[in-house]
């Protein structure tokens, strides 16, 4: 997909979750409605979910795809990976990121956005996959962090 296309359809998107979250309290309905809508809408994106920080684990939240793997091995993988470095991870080729986690063997592109509370605090993960390698750029990191700023 050409840049401007795909910022376009973020775009679009944006407003759309803007309108379909501005009255919802609950996180975990803003992050179903956001997973199914970005799910759907980006035709690369082959898984779409979150995992959320329970406890020091990272577990399965809502997400549209294959079965995920529930639990994540701590300290280990991209998702991991973007808690720790506090930062939204690209990761054109999964087969070349050291400890990735292959909860479906047909992922070979992720991106990893990291989920935050209204005080900052690390809560969780945004992981998209792509069976397709160089699925994302900056385009996508800045179209999926602006839409994550949307949960409260």
């Amino acid at each position: 997909m050409h840049p401007s296309t795909k910022k376009s359809r973020y775009d679009r998107i944006f407003d759309q979750l803007s309108g379909l979250l501005k009255d919802c309290p609950d996180r975990v309905s803003s992050m179903s409605t956001i997973v199914a809508l970005l799910h759907h809408k980006m035709d690369y994106f082959f898984w779409t979910g979150f995992y959320l920080l329970r406890d020091g684990a990272l577990l399965a939240g809502p997400y549209q795809g294959p079965l995920a793997c529930i639990r994540l091995k701590k300290d280990t993988g991209v998702c991991w990976a973007g808690i720790n470095r506090k930062e939204t991870i690209i990761v054109p080729d999964v087969h070349q990121f050291s400890g990735h986690i292959a909860c479906d063997p047909r992922s070979q592109s992720e991106i990893v956005v990291p989920l935050k509370d209204d005080g900052g605090t690390i809560i969780g993960v945004l992981d998209v996959d792509s069976r397709e390698k160089n699925s994302f750029d900056e385009t996508d990191r800045e179209g999926l962090e602006r839409i994550l700023n949307l949960i409260r």
